[in-house]
């Protein structure tokens, strides 16, 4: 059996138990631990560093592994499944999304710069749904970029720097902006590919009819055509 052909079946035949969706499944579960470990460090919303602002940094790796982990696997055992085409982004979005709330009611990272990623992230997902119907927007370099940049961003934000070096949470805001700005360069790539998108589904279906009336002379014409 080729590896076309493996891919193929393991994509019909998984469903949606198979090993991919249940580390997505595992990272979605992981956000609600991932945020109570936050507010457990942080009575009154005032961090402390202590050994649970530790676990959460550990939940948020962990779940972060699994997103490399299951697109991996998913791509090397012919396991992809609408499942995950869906379920993979939304565990995605709902781990950043919620660190950077979390970050932001605990006086560690600015509004603006959580409102800024959140609408582009949610803007986008929302932009490709409406598109889908004329065709499919391909992930592209920035934004395989971006999100790297974010999750390191993110990462360093959640590690209790003051106490270990004082200096780093400079780099943390520097590497934050950075990805504020990727992410807001890549979210314009984005709809400029979505009204290309549109603009050529929209042609494509303009031919299409156009075709079907030539290759169909006998239908009658609808009242109001010439």
């Amino acid at each position: 059996m080729t590896s076309t052909e493996a891919a193929a079946a393991g994509s019909n035949s998984s469903g949606i138990w198979n090993l991919p969706n249940i580390l997505t499944m595992l990272r979605i579960v992981l956000v609600p631990f991932f945020v109570w470990f936050l507010i457990a460090d942080a009575p009154g919303l005032h961090s402390e560093s202590s050994g649970w602002r530790w676990a959460a940094v550990a939940a948020f790796a962990v779940a972060i592994y699994t997103d490399k982990l299951d697109g991996d696997i998913a791509r090397s055992r012919g396991l992809v499944t609408d499942f995950g085409k869906i379920a993979d982004p939304i565990a995605d979005k709902l781990l950043t999304g919620s660190a950077l709330v979390m970050l932001s009611l605990l006086n560690e990272l600015p509004w603006w710069i959580t409102l800024v990623i959140l609408v582009r992230e949610w803007g986008i997902t929302a932009l490709r749904f409406f598109v889908i119907r004329y065709g499919v927007i391909p992930a592209s370099r920035g934004g395989k970029l971006k999100t790297v940049v974010q999750t390191v961003a993110i990462f360093l934000y959640l590690l209790p720097l003051a106490a270990i070096a004082p200096w780093l949470t400079w780099v943390a805001l520097a590497v934050m902006l950075a990805a504020v700005l990727i992410t807001v360069w890549t979210g314009v790539e984005y709809v400029v590919q979505a009204l290309k998108v549109r603009s050529e589904g929209l042609r494509r279906r303009a031919q299409d009819a156009s075709s079907s009336d030539v290759s169909n002379p006998d239908t009658p014409k609808q009242e109001g055509q010439l």
